[in-house]
């Protein structure tokens, strides 16, 4: 079974200006004249880390990491409450990484993201298909209705009953029909206390769910106070918004990036992003592989999950650099 590549530390770094105040912080590691891929994180609001680094063969790649508007090391940040997120939404987003290819002098470039970063890297390739080499989607996201009913209102609560009733304890019982609304009332609200115990319950029901087995120290990391106030903040954010997306949108366009190389990667027990939805796009899109790993849930530092995107990247760096 593959595992990641070691450690490693970018040669390039650096904060870009996208407009609206918003600074992006960026870098870069591997081989400068390598292969260009991207890399986009979850969330939205999780950051990059310096395991998302190590997904590529560093002889062999240019990889590039960014941490999207308002998270992670990018300015401002969303754990302060009066950073503005109007100027943050999946298009903005998209305007980022054109400007930021731009900056970086690369032509065109692998796209990998994982839960939201594979609704990302959908939206971007299919804005910009002439730009995007390949396509490595895990825990495949689309922000559809039935997608966001199914873990922030009814459904995931069913098979972790114990966890969401500490998910849900901020909300008083009266205004749980919306809980998305609810959460968003108070993470925006002008109570320091409630936004905190808000932002802490949400984050720390995603990292409860995210791994196939129990991580009492994942669930920590998403409870520290920056860190969930951020993550909470944007996602709430971009659900209550559904993303800026038509419902289905991103499955529907699947006819621009048909010819585009791509691998999904599914955990079959992922419990944030379930496998019908990577189903219904593969569905739409038989020409993309579709490898379901059967002993994992949706965090992509599984064994299983590593292993199949790690050969992914293996095996698409036998094309041409094209940057």
């Amino acid at each position: 079974m593959r595992t990641h590549y070691p450690p490693i530390e970018p040669y390039d770094s650096g904060l870009l200006d996208v407009g609206d105040g918003n600074r992006i912080h960026w870098e870069v590691c591997g081989n400068p004249d390598g292969k260009p891929a991207v890399m986009l994180h979850g969330g939205p609001g999780g950051g990059c880390s310096p395991t998302h680094r190590r997904q590529w063969n560093p002889e062999l790649y240019k990889v590039v990491l960014f941490d999207q508007r308002n998270c992670g090391r990018s300015l401002p940040h969303a754990s302060d409450p009066a950073t503005s997120l109007a100027a943050n939404t999946t298009w903005h987003l998209v305007a980022d990484m054109e400007l930021l290819r731009e900056h970086l002098g690369i032509g065109s470039w692998q796209v990998f993201g994982g839960s939201w970063g594979s609704a990302l890297a959908l939206a971007y390739a299919q804005a910009h298909p002439g730009r995007t080499t390949e396509l490595v989607l895990r825990g495949v996201f689309t922000l559809r209705p039935q997608e966001l009913r199914w873990f922030y209102q009814e459904g995931a609560s069913h098979l972790f009953p114990d966890l969401w009733e500490s998910f849900v304890a901020p909300i008083p019982a009266g205004e749980r029909g919306d809980l998305i609304a609810a959460f968003a009332s108070r993470l925006e609200g002008e109570d320091p206390g409630a936004r905190l115990a808000a932002a802490r319950a949400w984050s720390r029901w995603e990292g409860a769910t995210v791994t196939l087995l129990p991580d009492p120290e994942l669930v920590e990391t998403f409870g520290e106070e920056k860190m969930a106030l951020a993550f909470a903040r944007i996602e709430s954010h971009y659900f209550r918004h559904q993303g800026w997306l038509e419902p289905g949108q991103l499955i529907r366009g699947v006819d621009r990036i048909r010819h585009i190389p791509a691998v999904i990667v599914q955990g079959r027990y992922d419990v944030c992003t379930p496998m019908a939805t990577a189903w219904d796009l593969h569905r739409a899109w038989p020409e993309a592989e579709l490898l379901i790993v059967d002993d994992a849930g949706h965090a992509a530092t599984e064994p299983g999950i590593v292993d199949r995107l790690i050969r992914a990247t293996d095996g698409f760096a036998r094309a041409v650099p094209s940057g």
